[in-house]
């Protein structure tokens, strides 16, 4: 039975391998400190626990949400987002409930790319940017983040010819896995091109709240004009620790919202409206619940940058935002076989950096998903095999 080429296409997703092979490991006894994925092992807010219990109860939102899903969810995303960007959006028609960022950043390709056009996409990146575009058919530009540009997509750098085939460009700051923040400068050169150039600007804004040492991160639509190209996505899963709750939305311009929502009306039938429920409680517990929640990630944050500089890694300064440290290996240290090694001999998961992308090579990721002193010991046993390398 033959696969498409789109099929065949796509890479093997690591972090989906992991959780057999974790299994594995402590099958065998292995004392394993897990640090691949951005999943806390920290609960969510009680308000919003609590309002799952009380909403599951209700056979009126057991039924289909359908797109529309439920009317006070949006009301809700609608009013956190003007609390916290100053931004009006209409919650009918500018806001549209996801059942995790995941989903609605690949569909959004359906709607905009096919065969011959391009897809500009940070490398290394989320890969759902990557799927969503290999299985519209449109041609990935992977544009390499670096050092070199601060780890920003130089849009000046892309040539001409890929430019004008450009429909969408994939942007992420904070950025995973880099931790990169994105000065407002260099957002208000990327709308100008995109509206140029009739680019729609998806901008993947799930860290916007796991921010350190003062820094407030922004929203896309601060530049003036983002409204005319751009889409931005949030998600209760990093902040609030609710991964597995899958509860999202996007927010922008009102033709890109409603050509996601259009495509979603096909492959989905909403989000469990009893979820939604509790995601306007978590919004509702943002401004007393989300800094202590977010001064456990600094912490964890601090812990790792001084075990992992302790045990021979080199670590410039400590990220600004994000959960994810991103650490440079020595060169000819390839970042799958630090990542299979340090896997299987000690225990400690991580996640390569060339399970991201091509560009990710030469770098690991660690997650705080971990307590300090988890954190601590792995990088204790990191550092092991990274002498065995050398």
């Amino acid at each position: 039975m033959r696969t498409t080429r789109r099929f065949d296409a796509l890479p093997v997703y690591l972090l989906a391998t992991i959780p057999q092979k974790k299994r594995d490991l402590i099958a065998r006894g292995v004392d394993v400190i897990d640090l691949g994925a951005g999943d806390a092992d920290l609960p969510a807010p009680p308000a919003a626990v609590e309002a799952l219990a009380q909403a599951a109860h209700d056979p009126a939102l057991s039924r289909y949400g359908f797109g529309l899903g439920l009317p006070a969810f949006r009301e809700a995303v609608a009013a956190w987002m003007e609390t916290r960007f100053g931004h009006r959006f209409d919650p009918l028609t500018e806001v549209v409930p996801l059942i995790g960022s995941k989903e609605g950043l690949a569909h959004l390709a359906f709607a905009y790319a096919q065969p011959g056009d391009a897809v500009i996409i940070p490398d290394p990146g989320y890969l759902a940017y990557l799927g969503g575009t290999l299985l519209s058919e449109a041609e990935p530009y992977l544009y390499p983040i670096t050092p070199r540009t601060n780890f920003l997509v130089d849009l000046e750098e892309i040539p001409a010819s890929v430019l004008d085939r450009t429909r969408l460009l994939y942007l992420n700051y904070p950025n995973n896995p880099t931790a990169a923040i994105a000065p407002l400068a260099y957002l208000e050169k990327v709308v100008h091109l995109c509206r140029q150039r009739g680019i729609v600007l998806v901008y993947d804004n799930a860290y916007s709240e796991m921010t350190f040492d003062g820094y407030v991160a922004p929203s896309i639509f601060d530049v003036p004009g983002a409204r005319d190209v751009a889409i931005e996505f949030h998600s209760l899963s990093k902040t609030y620790n609710m991964t597995g709750w899958r509860c999202a939305w996007a927010a922008g311009n009102p033709t890109i919202v409603g050509a996601l929502a259009k495509v979603k009306s096909f492959l989905d039938t909403g989000q469990f409206m009893a979820v939604q429920r509790a995601g306007i409680a978590a919004l509702a517990s943002w401004k007393d619940w989300v800094p202590g929640n977010v001064e456990i990630f600094r912490q964890r944050r601090d812990a790792a940058v001084a075990a992992f500089r302790a045990n021979g890694f080199e670590i410039a300064e400590a990220p600004k935002a994000s959960m994810y440290l991103w650490v440079p290996l020595p060169a000819g240290v390839p970042s799958m076989a630090f990542h299979e090694r340090l896997m299987q001999e000690e225990g400690v998961i991580v996640l390569a950096g060339s399970a991201l992308g091509a560009g990710g090579e030469g770098f690991f990721r660690i997650s705080f998903i971990a307590s300090p002193e988890r954190i601590a010991e792995a990088a204790r046993r990191a550092g092991k095999v990274l002498q065995s390398f050398r």
